[in-house]
């Protein structure tokens, strides 16, 4: 909300302080989500209520797409700001009044509602704050491979988000900045595939056609190898056709929402002690990664006329996305890790076996 007002005294440092500030107070948003998901959601629906969560962000970037233009124009720009900060503070003051860290600590929720909740999770009692395994985190190959699959979105997502309208304009003709309603549709579609792809991946859940490993490489591989197909496709469009490069790159988009039903849950599935503590190193390493890639891609497009340079910027992303998401088939699981449950006096996990231990 002050950022109109820095950009009036202050100038573009002001505004630059306010960005990283922003940054880093929303580093903490998608650790707390893990963390709640993981103490709040049943089994049977998390991939309905995670994605649904998640899809929030899709849905709430297309609005504010489609919307600031109008804002901009009746109220002037500063409103777009003053408008999204008054809604952040009207949800925080409904969270702080309706919201709990758990559903032991929770006032508003109903004893059937909890007792659901706690046999689905297996859990029983008021939570406790369990040390960290670092070790066991930092040397568990799935693990590795969520680290790596997160920091292959992020290469992917942000080489769309930051080149691809660049790629329209210059070589394409086609200003989608200018067209609030166009930049929207991509996110619109991830927001409405998403549910696509939860009620569908829940439902052979349910029905156990496909373990939940399963479920979650399937649907990071619709996300990942179709985006990849999707951005392939891009880079060989003819300069003359403006209509397919605009459908693919929606498609790129909308198709890449099957990274929220996949790896996104994972780390809930893996870990749901620790799903704040994984999503927060793995978050960190992918936000790097996402400083990179419009570096890189800056360092290819010596010439951004030219469309054969778009086409190293295009590939390169596909093939992070091949590439990240193969290693993540293979070394990924969603099978609950040893080291999230606490070792107890008598019967600690060592290892993933179970051994009876003699006082």
């Amino acid at each position: 909300m002050i950022m109109p007002i820095c950009a009036y005294y202050g100038g573009w440092q002001s505004v630059v302080i306010c960005r990283v500030l922003q940054g880093l107070s929303q580093g903490v948003t998608f650790p707390s989500v893990h963390n709640l998901l993981g103490k709040w959601v049943p089994v049977e629906e998390k991939s309905r209520l995670g994605q649904f969560v998640y899809a929030g962000s899709q849905l709430g970037t297309a609005l504010q797409l489609i919307t600031a233009g109008y804002i901009a124009d009746r109220w002037g720009w500063p409103m777009i700001f003053y408008s999204v900060g008054i809604l952040g503070g009207i949800w925080t003051v409904i969270y702080i009044k309706l919201g709990a860290a758990s559903p032991n600590t929770s006032k508003s929720i109903r004893s059937d509602e909890r007792a659901y909740i706690q046999n689905s999770l297996e859990t029983v009692e008021e939570y406790k704050k369990l040390p960290t395994p670092w070790k066991r985190i930092l040397t568990s190959k799935p693990f590795l491979a969520l680290i790596l699959v997160h920091c292959g979105e992020n290469w992917g997502f942000w080489t769309l988000l930051t080149e691809i309208p660049s790629y329209m304009e210059v070589v394409l003709g086609v200003d989608i900045k200018s067209n609030g309603v166009l930049s929207a549709l991509p996110y619109l579609l991830m927001f409405i595939l998403s549910f696509v792809f939860a009620i569908i991946l829940d439902y052979c859940l349910k029905k156990q056609w496909i373990s939940l490993s399963a479920s979650r490489k399937i649907s990071n591989s619709i996300g990942f190898y179709g985006t990849a197909a999707a951005l392939t496709g891009i880079a060989w469009s003819s300069a003359d056709n403006k209509v397919l490069p605009v459908v693919l790159l929606i498609l790129a988009v909308g198709l890449n929402a099957g990274h929220i039903t996949g790896f996104v849950l994972v780390h809930i599935d893996m870990a749901p002690n620790f799903a704040g503590t994984l999503m927060g190193i793995t978050n960190f390493a992918a936000n790097v990664v996402s400083i990179i890639a419009p570096l890189v891609a800056g360092i290819i497009l010596k010439d951004e006329t030219d469309p054969k340079y778009w086409q190293a910027v295009f590939f390169l992303a596909a093939g992070v996305f091949a590439v990240t998401n193969t290693i993540f088939l293979i070394y990924g699981t969603s099978d609950k890790q040893t080291w999230d449950r606490p070792i107890d006096e008598y019967c600690p996990l060592i290892d993933g076996v179970l051994e009876k231990h003699s006082m």
